[in-house]
């Protein structure tokens, strides 16, 4: 049976593809290795407590010593979801986000070299590309030009793993998603927060004029193009995943609002935050020819499908938001050593 280290495997997108590599590679056992920060959440994983291929590790990208013991059992491929990603958060200390996005990549990029990993992904973003006018799509040779804190970090990481391949030959691949929706996303990103936030009959905070643009993709799209590029893409290779789905969130914002059967009275104009890119948009085109991936999900038909997940979980996201959770975790897990679940 092969074996793949999924770091970051406890957040939203890492639970996401942990489950949709459990339905897809069924000779595959994932170690999923997580430090359970905040938005870490071992709840995303419950249904799952008792799966055979399936090992839960707790601790940290950054620990060398707990890498090296490991990678020391011997992995087919690593695919490093493991990051801090909300740009807010970023704009208030980038400390966390040099650490983790950086030095956490790196440390894994040393450690996969030192036990002879044979794939290495880098899941990153399609903000380390910074902005677009109005017209035109990122491709895989946009240059990097981040504008937040977050994005550097990325950006770094990313950088480093162009490095690894260039300097020493290893095995590794960069995936530059664009915006991801869908179930266990952490209520603070726009999508949960405004959809939770209309079920508690609360308005929804839009930045500036709401003519912001971002490229939409449901989260199950996204990691079955992960799956495509662990399993076929070229080492050294970026690949750009997006679904063509532009929206300004403030178009964003009134379908939501029509999805909850709210109208418009709900929306909150707030200041805008620093730096905001105005514009992001992917072309797709080299891993749909070369892998054969598309995604499969139209926008509207996948929102319902999130909003009516987050109807139904209202225990998960109203632990989220009243701080239970963490509560509950740091009891259980604390700050002790990393162990099996």
């Amino acid at each position: 049976m092969k074996r793949v280290l999924v770091t970051g495997g406890a957040g939203f997108i890492g639970s996401n593809f942990i489950h949709w590599a459990l339905e897809h590679w069924p000779d595959v056992h994932l170690v999923n290795l997580d430090a359970l920060t905040y938005a870490g959440n071992p709840a995303n994983l419950a249904d799952i407590a008792n799966q055979p291929r399936h090992t839960f590790v707790h601790g940290d990208i950054t620990d060398p010593a707990l890498l090296d013991r490991l990678m020391a059992d011997g992995f087919d491929a690593v695919v490093n979801l493991a990051a801090e990603s909300h740009v807010d958060r970023s704009l208030m200390s980038s400390e966390p986000f040099v650490r983790t996005n950086v030095l956490g990549t790196q440390q894994l990029l040393d450690a996969a070299r030192r036990h002879g990993v044979g794939r290495f992904l880098q899941v990153s973003t399609d903000e380390v590309y910074g902005s677009l006018g109005p017209e035109g799509r990122f491709t895989e040779e946009t240059p990097l030009q981040p504008n937040s804190p977050y994005s550097a970090s990325k950006a770094a990481a990313d950088l480093l793993c162009r490095a690894y391949f260039h300097s020493f030959g290893f095995p590794v691949m960069v995936s530059r998603c664009s915006n991801n929706y869908g179930p266990y996303q952490f209520p603070e990103k726009v999508i949960p927060l405004f959809v939770t936030n209309l079920f508690e009959g609360k308005k929804v905070p839009l930045y500036g004029d709401g003519l912001n643009v971002r490229d939409w993709i449901y989260v199950e799209d996204h990691c079955a193009a992960i799956g495509a590029i662990v399993e076929r893409g070229r080492p050294g290779e970026v690949y750009n995943v997006g679904a063509d789905c532009e929206l300004t969130n403030l178009e964003l914002t009134r379908r939501i609002l029509r999805a909850c059967g709210r109208d418009e009275g709900f929306i909150e104009y707030v200041t805008d935050r620093p730096g905001h890119d105005r514009r992001y948009a992917i072309d797709s085109t080299k891993i749909r020819a070369e892998l054969g991936w598309t995604p499969r999900h139209g926008f509207d038909e996948a929102l319902k499908r999130t909003i009516d997940w987050y109807r139904r979980n209202t225990t998960w996201w109203r632990s989220i938001k009243s701080g239970e959770y963490r509560r509950y975790y740091q009891q259980q897990y604390g700050n002790r050593a990393p162990c099996n679940r």
